[in-house]
């Protein structure tokens, strides 16, 4: 398995640990074991943007292209509706 493959299986895992981490954050009753799942997801998150960068600076990752101000513009006033 290439550097690329095991990158980008780490930053799907992750993504998809972020997103188990926030539906517990947001189910938890016990303040405790919430602020726990709170800090793991913010290292988590932390972590996931190292990660994105070096994916990123190798050209392992390339980002979707940037929106214009008018879609921008169109989805904040469709999201305001």
């Amino acid at each position: 398995m290439d550097e690329k493959v095991m990158v980008n299986d780490i930053l799907a895992g992750v993504k998809s640990d972020l997103t188990a981490y926030q539906t517990a954050i947001s189910e938890c009753e016990n303040i405790t074991l919430r602020q726990t799942f709170q800090q793991i997801r913010n290292n988590d998150e932390s972590f996931q943007y190292e990660l994105f960068k070096v994916a990123q600076s190798k050209g392992y990752y390339i980002p979707a292209q940037k929106a214009t101000v008018t879609e921008i513009s169109t989805v904040k006033t469709e999201m305001q509706g």
